[in-house]
């Protein structure tokens, strides 16, 4: 599955503010990982969050978001986000600081 370069790159240039950021190519798309942690990713058109459970049930009333079921369940304390949902740059800035603000809380790999 391809992902959306475009939407990569935008992602990227906003985790390069962070220490310790690095790529890999998984679920068929790019994952970016975090203090070696899955922190977000593009599959598809999609962005992905890791959120942890609790916040990740807050964000399903958003609109835009749906549960990520990559494997046809959903993925506990992940979520996809809709390209239109990350179109402005703020957007974007908002979802990526609450997946990193789960990260932070992660011990240490």
């Amino acid at each position: 599955m391809a992902y959306d370069e475009e939407l990569a790159t935008r992602v990227r240039e906003i985790l390069e503010e962070q220490a310790d950021v690095d790529e890999r190519k998984m679920f068929g798309g790019l994952a970016f990982m975090v203090h070696g942690h899955m922190c977000c990713g593009v599959i598809g058109d999609d962005l992905v969050l890791r959120l942890g459970a609790d916040a990740a049930e807050k964000a399903l009333s958003g609109r835009h978001v749906r549960p990520m079921d990559f494997t046809g369940r959903p993925m506990k304390g992940y979520v996809y986000v809709a390209k239109q949902g990350v179109r402005s740059e703020a957007q974007l800035r908002k979802n990526l600081a609450a997946a990193l603000a789960f990260v932070a809380t992660l011990p240490p790999k």
